[in-house]
């Protein structure tokens, strides 16, 4: 719940300055979808402009049919009944010719718009850092890239033809009336007023009515993503009805929401109608006594008839956009704020080149804070760990341990210090040098829809089949993976569904060790493990650990005694360092540890070797 309400919260501009630069903004993104495809834009614009000319002139053509060529045919004269025929159906077909190509051009204009939009949102999401991924929940960015961006389609597939095309036809309407006959232009003017009146009340009340189905929206898709991404919590804690409840209510006030808007409209467009249809009659009467006392012919009446009908569509049709517009609106402030979010890990203009490295890691005085308001996680720590050193953080959770990892890997920047990579900088290192270097598994192990052999090959897309079988077998996989149904080829479907949890992790660390990086960080990677799986696991370690630095956050003792090295953090420090043995003999907390691991193993079955918090 506390989700759905910064999404609703977050729809709502704070101030009016807030609000002026969430429009400069959007009109700011909305430009620069256009730019690229102007000249297409500017013809589709011009197909809309020649199609009301075309269209408008059609009660013109019947006024003139009526009061001079069916006068002249009854004569014997057929030629300027001919002349009106042609031309009024080379008009229909000018109209539907021009229609037919700004519609297909609309909607192509459109769709290429779109998939510029949905690349820039995909690939920033992906620039962005973990601080980021932690604060924006799943299911806003999901919510920005299908209910936003399907709403943003009618808007650049439609907005053309209605915007250019009903103010158009409107404004050739009014002056056809006015050329035609002055009286009945002042007369629809005079019927226009509270019309007028009507669509600023109907704006007024479909802006807040729109406002709220947009907030109740996202709630639902929120809450909707958030259930099914922890449906096995949800099962396995029997939280179905609550959580159906919830949902319900949220439903049901998007339900409201929306009967509201139709509320709204249900009234707006019949009264509309309903003007227009009594503009109609009051031109009839009007005309038909000027027809009777011969001051208008019955041929200009027709036509002015025609017209009116034709006035109030146009405003009908803007009026119908409105939601559109107001949806839409809502859409691009949203994509926009998103595309606005700046990474708190910023490249470097000029970065250090790193074609290959040790692995030697370097902290000077750091200090960190994962807010500007929040406790330091990390107080001022200075370590250096030689090339092909492993080193084991261990410590209670929230010690700092995964704090120390994730500023290795530059998910996160220091608050104060430098964190060096073979002599530099790692803000000083490009994205691409640093990923190479450094790599880590955690304890979620992630596969993506695919093969086997594409889940390992992310490590290292260039890889052959050989390397890849090789890194397999490295940390014990090859075997498991061989009687699968396709062998490497089967494909392991989403969030890796045909494997178990260790085999799963065993096929990251095969990934992790095919990219072959200076640094490998080992986060819990070994937590969902069982203790056949982890010997196997930890002989590949043992082997390939050796040559390159590794740094592992375990609780299970067995893990940690591989490690040349081990770091004892407490409350954001480093406690106890040196190696195992060393700090077993020395006394201290880590021989606490594993004094008590040591009695657990003589305590026979029902032991556990991991580290108490």
């Amino acid at each position: 719940m506390s989700t759905a309400r910064t999404e609703a919260e977050a729809a709502v501009p704070v101030g009016r300055g807030e609000e002026r630069a969430l429009r400069q903004r959007s009109t700011a993104l909305l430009g620069s979808l256009i730019r690229p495809v102007r000249v297409r834009f500017l013809l589709v614009a011009a197909m809309v402009v020649l199609a009301q000319f075309t269209g408008v002139v059609g009660p013109a053509l019947i006024a003139w049919a009526v009061d001079t060529a069916l006068p002249a045919l009854v004569a014997g004269d057929a030629g300027p009944t001919l002349l009106v025929s042609g031309a009024y159906l080379a008009a229909g077909l000018a109209t539907g010719v021009l229609t037919f190509s700004f519609e297909r051009q609309s909607s192509v204009l459109g769709q290429r718009m779109l998939l510029d939009l949905r690349q820039r949102v995909f690939r920033h999401t992906q620039r962005l850092d973990l601080e980021f991924q932690e604060r924006y929940t799943s299911g806003r960015i999901i919510a920005r890239q299908t209910n936003d961006m399907d709403t943003l389609r009618d808007l650049l597939e439609g907005g053309v033809q209605v915007v250019v095309g009903s103010t158009l036809t409107m404004v050739l309407t009014a002056a056809s009336i006015l050329a035609m006959d002055a009286p009945t232009a002042g007369m629809m003017l005079l019927m226009l007023l509270p019309g007028m009146a009507l669509t600023v009340w109907f704006q007024k009340r479909s802006r807040r009515a729109y406002r709220r189905i947009r907030t109740h929206s996202a709630r639902l898709i929120v809450k909707f993503s958030e259930t099914f991404t922890g449906i096995r919590a949800v099962q396995a804690f029997r939280d179905e009805e609550r959580s159906g409840r919830e949902y319900a209510g949220i439903a049901d006030d998007y339900r409201d929401a929306t009967q509201r808007s139709v509320m709204v409209f249900g009234i707006y467009q019949p009264a509309l109608r309903l003007l227009g249809n009594a503009t109609v009659a009051v031109v009839l009467l009007v005309g038909g006594f000027r027809v009777i006392d011969g001051s208008m012919s019955v041929g200009l009446l027709l036509a002015l008839v025609l017209y009116s009908r034709r006035f109030f569509q146009p405003i009908d049709d803007i009026a119908g956009f409105y939601n559109t517009l107001q949806s839409s609106s809502a859409a691009l402030e949203k994509i926009s704020q998103l595309l606005a979010e700046a990474p708190r890990v910023q490249q470097s203009p000029h970065p250090v080149p790193l074609p290959r490295s040790t692995g030697r890691i370097d902290f000077r005085g750091v200090t960190f804070r994962y807010s500007a308001e929040g406790p330091e996680a990390l107080h001022r720590t200075s370590l250096h760990v030689p090339a092909g050193q492993t080193v084991a953080l261990v410590g209670r959770t929230g010690a700092g341990k995964s704090t120390i990892a994730k500023l290795i890997a530059r998910f996160y920047d220091p608050t104060s210090g430098q964190v060096l990579l073979d002599g530099i900088d790692l803000r000083d290192l490009s994205s691409h040098d640093l990923r190479r270097a450094v790599v880590m598994v955690t304890q979620e192990a992630y596969l993506f829809s695919g093969t086997v052999r594409d889940n390992i090959a992310l490590g290292r897309p260039d890889a052959m089949d050989e390397e890849i079988r090789a890194a397999a077998s490295a940390v014990g996989a090859d075997e498991f993976i061989r009687a699968m149904p396709a062998g490497y080829d089967t494909d392991v479907n989403r969030r890796g569904g045909r494997v178990s949890a260790g085999q799963r992790q065993l096929i990251s660390f095969a990934r992790a060790f095919l990219a072959n990086p200076g640094v490998l960080i080992l986060d819990e990677a070994t937590s969902s493990l069982d203790l056949p799986s982890e010997r196997q696991v930890q002989e590949g370690l043992t082997s390939l650990l050796g040559r390159r630095t590794a740094v592992i956050i375990a609780h299970r003792l067995s893990t940690v005694m591989i490690a040349d090295r081990v770091l004892v953090v407490d409350d954001g420090r480093v406690v106890e360092d040196g190696a195992p043995h060393e700090l077993i003999a020395r006394g201290g907390r880590f021989a606490t540890l594993h004094e008590a691991w040591q009695a657990s193993l003589r305590d026979g079955p029902g032991w556990s070797e991991d580290v108490p918090d």
